[in-house]
């Protein structure tokens, strides 16, 4: 028995090293991905704000050095001033990474609804179909899809097995359901964390822009010498535009960072209701090899 343990466990090894550069593959490339994303907003951003925003059909006169047009919002964005891209570039990226998050949980989740495609996996299951659900796995494709697969195919491998206990082999399709899922899931959360930290920094940085807004205003005022209500009046106006972007930008991470958690949540706990499926029906299976109570002794350890 311990020889055949000892070829067990290298058996294993390969897959997940084969996996491995595939999941470094991905990580440089999503890595790339979001580099690319930012400068790229950066520059849109940039760009907008001085030949769209700083056109000079928005202010008397024709003139950026002068006042904005009355309601003319572009020109009073424009007159914001350098923080102003900066935040243009904080909202673009957060749509940016929204639309990719988006794309790549919906690919995760695969080919139909995931609740339908537990169902169906739990429904071959309840017949001892494994050939069925593993077919509905490739159906499916995707990663849940992937890490159900990688169970069944090692359930085929246990109930084949004759040199390990019931308890062993359950602990075994465990093992390699959380292998398959540590190697699929944490893909879905990248780039998660630039939006978090967007929705994290953007107030601030909008009220660093008014700050400055607040002090560029008051310094005109006082140079001018005698009081000018209206001026300040525009100063201060122009100075919160950086607030007002700050907190939409904010506002719009915070929900798109909450909505793809909850998504990834989902995937997680169909990903768990599949794999307890797999081994309560190998457990029921192979009652004969161990007492009746030890099944759920070893899928809970």
């Amino acid at each position: 028995m311990e020889q055949k343990n000892a070829m067990n466990k290298p058996a294993a090894r390969p897959a997940a090293a084969a996996a491995a550069p595939k999941g470094d593959a991905k990580g440089g490339g999503s890595s790339l991905f979001a580099i690319l994303a930012i400068i790229l907003a950066f520059i849109v951003s940039v760009v907008v704000y001085k030949f769209v925003l700083g056109n000079p059909t928005h202010f008397i006169g024709d003139n950026p050095a002068n006042n904005p047009k009355p309601g003319d919002y572009f020109g009073i964005v424009y007159k914001g001033g350098v923080i102003v891209p900066v935040l243009m570039t904080m909202f673009l990226c957060v749509i940016i990474f929204s639309i990719e998050r988006a794309l790549t949980i919906g690919k995760a989740k695969g080919t139909k609804s995931i609740e339908q495609f537990v169902r169906t996996i739990r429904q071959k299951l309840n017949v001892n179909d494994i050939t069925g659900a593993i077919a509905a796995c490739d159906q499916q494709k995707g990663s849940v899809a992937n890490v159900v697969k990688a169970g069944l195919l090692k359930y085929q491998e246990m109930a084949r097995e004759r040199g390990l206990d019931k308890d062993q082999k359950i602990l075994a399709i465990q093992k390699e359901i959380e292998e398959s899922t540590a190697l699929e899931l944490p893909m879905l959360e990248k780039n998660l964390v630039i939006i978090s930290t967007l929705a994290s920094i953007a107030t601030l940085v909008g009220l660093l822009g008014t700050v400055f807004g607040m002090i560029n205003a008051f310094a005109a005022l006082a140079n001018a010498g005698a009081p000018d209500a209206v001026g300040l009046a525009n100063g201060i106006s122009e100075a919160l535009i950086n607030t007002a972007l700050g907190i939409l930008t904010s506002a719009l991470a915070i929900v798109a960072y909450n909505f793809f958690t909850s998504k990834i949540d989902e995937l997680t706990y169909s990903i768990d209701e599949a794999g307890f499926s797999i081994i309560q029906t190998f457990a029921a299976q192979h009652d004969e090899t161990a007492p009746a109570g030890t099944s759920g002794t070893a899928y809970t350890a």
